[in-house]
């Protein structure tokens, strides 16, 4: 055998990944970034009583960990009010995509999403097979009437809506997204991505029942939590799907330490509340500096901000080669018009001082090399 047998799905892939991560950019750059502000990260911090549970689980690490994922799963649902059996925990949103792509799309199967949104979502759709239908966002906002469209007309196995946005941080409110879940075509799940919705106002996330069959919501200890390096992720939906991914998961997936860190922070809400205004503070500074330079920062219900740089694609991506040269790692939508903007995640005070003193520079030598 000359090589690998791979199928003709995986031959048909491209050799691309949904995110060149900052390590691999410092790398290629041959140097660090001074400030982190492209992974929507935060940087605050997880919990100190979720840093003291994971160091006292490494010490266990010699064991895998519980691969019912019980004790989390039971503190979930008491948090939730729903029932442990609603409760699926998987790596991170990411992981928990795939493997509910795996159970649900075939090859050719349609799934709707939008232009521009999550890739990680796409990536795992074209990794099994599935036909990707995509819908323009409309006014930076995810089109909902669109979206419901387009799942009714392609007969969509999979319907992602991500509530708040990535990579635009825009939101709808809470009784829009119940009016979502009752629109929802018959076959067809939607896959609620809630991903940011511990940072979003009130009045954001919709009371829904967990049982309801039309609806899988995503959640994460990444965001708000402040442990996106620990990879830990969770789904709430109607106890027959939630059994459906036992079929196929991971089942020792989650490490122990994750599981001890992700227990211990959720029982610290007074940490989750003092990031929050941490992030309100950040959210708040950036959109000032952008400001200052003449850009427009978009509203935001997410733990970075999307600039407005004035132009088109050409001009923002001048603007972030520019910070990267000057070591802010930043990133940008893929798609037009979205990728007008930069998005810039919420940091420290010290990481947005050296945003203040690159960003002025970066946008004046981006609009120096502007075609007239």
């Amino acid at each position: 055998m000359s090589g690998p047998i791979f199928t003709p799905l995986a031959t048909s892939l491209p050799s691309t990944v949904p995110f060149v991560g900052p390590e691999a950019q410092e790398r290629s750059r041959g140097r660090a970034f001074a400030a982190r502000l492209g992974a929507n990260e935060n940087a605050f911090g997880p919990s100190p009583r979720a840093v003291a549970a994971m160091q006292a689980a490494a010490a266990e690490v010699w064991m895998y960990g519980d691969p019912e994922n019980h004790d989390l799963k039971a503190a979930l649902a008491q948090h939730h009010g729903c029932r442990p059996d609603n409760i699926v925990v998987g790596e991170g949103i990411d992981g928990l995509l795939g493997y509910l792509v795996r159970l649900t799309v075939g090859p050719g199967d349609p799934v709707v999403t939008s232009d521009g949104g999550y890739p990680t979502f796409a990536f795992h759709v074209a990794g099994f097979g599935g036909t990707l239908h995509k819908v323009p966002y409309r006014d930076d906002h995810e089109d909902i009437d669109a979206l419901l469209a387009a799942a009714a007309h392609r007969r969509a196995k999979l319907l992602y809506f991500a509530n708040p946005d990535n990579p635009m941080g825009s939101w709808h409110p809470a009784e829009t997204v119940s009016g979502m879940v009752a629109r929802v075509p018959e076959g067809c799940l939607l896959v609620l991505d809630e991903a940011y919705i511990e940072l979003a106002p009130d009045g954001t996330a919709p009371r829904l029942d967990a049982d309801d069959p039309r609806v899988i919501r995503m959640r994460t200890f990444s965001k708000g939590y402040g442990m996106a390096g620990a990879r830990v992720g969770y789904a709430i939906c109607a106890a027959p799907l939630a059994r459906a991914f036992d079929k196929i998961r991971n089942h020792f997936g989650m490490s122990r330490i994750s599981q001890a860190g992700a227990l211990a922070a959720l029982a610290d809400q007074d940490w989750l509340a003092r990031v929050r205004a941490q992030v309100a503070g950040a959210r708040d500074r950036i959109a000032a500096l952008a400001r200052a330079q003449g850009l427009t920062p978009l509203p935001s219900a997410t733990n970075f901000v999307a600039v407005d740089c004035g132009g088109d694609a050409r001009l923002s991506r001048a603007v972030l080669d520019g910070l990267i040269e000057r070591d802010i790692f930043v990133r940008m939508p893929f798609v037009a018009p979205q990728n007008r903007a930069i998005r810039i995640s919420c940091g420290t005070p010290a990481m947005l001082d050296l945003l203040e003193a690159a960003l002025p520079e970066a946008l004046a030598e981006a609009r120096r090399s502007r075609p007239s």
